[in-house]
């Protein structure tokens, strides 16, 4: 996408601003299936990761889940409009909040919020925000404008930490932050690679996994909570479970494994709004045929 194309992306979307959540929901059908259509190679890799985690769904059902979630993918870039533009009071009313004992209590300090990739998961970002300052972990998009507009969104409120995606030292920077009270807001099912990562079941389909959570809590001490961001037909809600129990447990590999497996109970109760379009199983074990 070219610096042009990513400025007229950014006005497109701004301009919804002052529009109804149903009117950025009809609007994202419509741009959901046209993308459905025509983006064959994020179609191709959404239906392939529901084979492998849904073996027992029909190939109807997938595909009628795969065109849902492209729709929910297109209202989450829409209501970007008001995470970029909107008041703090227009974000607080858009994005509600559950569970927000669990991020305020300083019994829970340090503290994980382990934010999987659904659709809201900006918008949940950004809600964190209001609550209190945190610190996260960002990638770098390659379009420098588009990169800008989503690094200035994220920053609006409370002045957050965001440690751009480079290495090794991301660990000390994280390490530093939550020291000073900072809850981490993690995102941790992306397949970054083999490197630091290992092979724990998701959905039954070994991962590569960054077993950072436990990491942490076996540095830090951290508490770990669930933040996850659900997409409602009147904004989000963004959940805070309570914090996990007995952990970290017996070994790393068993922490990575109740970790995914938390995040599969999520996933089974919000299917059609986890970002399937991700290469979740790219990196493979040694001998294991391609997903892709």
């Amino acid at each position: 996408m070219s610096a042009f194309l990513a400025r007229l992306w950014i006005a497109l979307i701004s301009s919804t601003a002052g529009w109804s959540v149903a009117g950025r929901a009809w609007l994202a059908s419509l741009v959901g299936d046209v993308l459905w259509l025509l983006v064959r190679p994020r179609r191709g890799v959404t239906l392939a990761n529901l084979r492998a985690c849904f073996p027992q769904m029909a190939e109807g059902e997938r595909r009628a889940l795969g065109r849902r979630l492209f729709r929910n993918i297109a209202r989450s870039v829409l209501d970007h409009s008001v995470l970029w533009r909107g008041s703090r009071a227009a974000v607080e009313r858009l994005v509600r909040v559950e569970g927000a004992e669990h991020v305020s209590d300083p019994a829970n300090r340090p503290l994980i919020l382990l934010a999987p990739h659904f659709v809201g998961l900006d918008a949940g970002g950004l809600r964190v925000n209001t609550l209190v300052r945190g610190v996260s972990i960002y990638a770098r998009q390659r379009n420098a404008a588009w990169d800008a507009q989503l690094l200035a969104g994220r920053q609006r409120f409370n002045d957050p930490v965001l440690i751009p995606r480079r290495g090794a030292s991301e660990l000390k920077e994280v390490l530093r932050a939550m020291k000073a009270g900072l809850p981490f807001y993690y995102l941790p099912d992306m397949d970054n690679g083999a490197t630091n990562s290992i092979f724990v079941p998701f959905f039954g389909v070994p991962a590569a996994t960054i077993p950072m959570v436990s990491r942490l809590a076996r540095l830090n001490g951290a508490k770990v909570v669930m933040a996850v961001t659900e997409m409602t037909d009147d904004g989000y809600v963004l959940h805070f479970d309570a914090p996990w129990r007995d952990f970290p447990g017996a070994s790393v590999e068993d922490d990575t494994v109740r970790m995914n497996r938390e995040i599969e109970r999520w996933v089974q109760r919000l299917p059609d709004q986890y970002l399937w379009t991700h290469k979740r199983f790219k990196t493979r074990p040694p001998g294991a045929p391609p997903l892709y």
